[in-house]
């Protein structure tokens, strides 16, 4: 990846870093002199520069995702210490949802890492000190757009009710929990059982990506959940689950997976039929 590219996808995420967490903050001047929502987003933003000095240090790739994972931890953290509010049912229910889910794929990715022993998308990328500085400050960038109707609500200093929307948004937030969870789970055991082929079993035999769709699913039913609590500008930062749509289906998981899968298994007959019957992303029911 060319120097410019490197800088130009660095200066996007910072904008968008600074787009949804002015958004979020519409509204908050008055009561806070810097609202939680832009607090949580300097923090996420520093926090991966300081581990991306140590990964660059060291050309070292093994604790970007547990830095991921911790950091969105960190921002509803932040957000709740600093909303000078005593924290309501829906915050605390926000904040563990956030970490449950944070602890999870980043053990999960970690443990990954550790089994296999490096991940060969870095490779190239820790050799380039652009193209890993950009690297990890979109990470920050993945934190701050994903949580920022989360991290507006729980740092908007005051305590939101526990109504029937918010009650919906996070039984969807489990559903697409439960989903996830159990696709990695069964792609995990796949891998162990020592087959060289691609899985088509479980959930995999309904959806081609079921993790990515649970992934989705998830944010949509925090952002739901998120939704009565907003106001004006602060509705801006229900882009979330769009965001994380395009990042999973556009930009970084589902082309470079079907890709992958394409050089390793395109020239098989039962790998052209399970593509051919399996949706890319939404379950099929049937």
């Amino acid at each position: 990846m060319s120097k410019r590219t490197s800088m130009s996808g660095t200066l996007v995420g910072l904008v968008l870093v600074a787009a949804v967490s002015i958004c979020g903050a519409d509204g908050l001047w008055g009561e806070f002199d810097l609202p939680p929502v832009l607090i949580a987003a300097l923090g996420a933003i520093l926090v991966q520069w300081l581990a991306f000095g140590f990964a660059w240090k060291f050309k070292s790739e093994r604790f970007f995702d547990l830095f991921g994972s911790g950091t969105f931890v960190f921002v509803v953290l932040i957000a709740a210490l600093y909303s000078r509010s005593h924290l309501g049912l829906f915050d605390v229910a926000l904040m563990v949802a956030v970490s449950l889910w944070a602890l999870r794929l980043g053990s999960f990715l970690v443990t990954r890492v550790r089994m296999v022993g490096f991940d060969r998308r870095f490779d190239a990328m820790k050799q380039d000190f652009s193209w890993f500085f950009m690297t990890w400050t979109l990470q920050g960038t993945w934190v701050v757009v994903t949580t920022a109707p989360v991290v507006t609500v729980i740092g908007d200093g005051s305590s939101q009710p526990l109504g029937l929307i918010e009650i919906v948004g996070l039984l969807i937030w489990l559903g697409g929990f439960s989903i996830e969870i159990i696709a990695d789970d069964q792609k995990k055991k796949f891998r162990l059982s020592g087959s060289d082929t691609f899985i088509q079993t479980g959930l995999w035999n309904r959806s081609r990506h079921p993790n990515y769709f649970g992934e989705i699913v998830l944010w949509t039913g925090l952002a739901l959940a998120a939704f009565p609590s907003l106001d004006r500008f602060q509705l801006l930062t229900l882009t979330s689950p769009l965001f994380v749509w395009a990042l999973l289906v556009k930009i970084s998981g589902v082309p470079m997976l079907e890709a992958k899968a394409e050089r390793k298994w395109g020239s098989e007959r039962s790998y052209v039929e399970y593509k051919s019957r399996t949706p890319m992303l939404v379950p099929r029911l049937r």
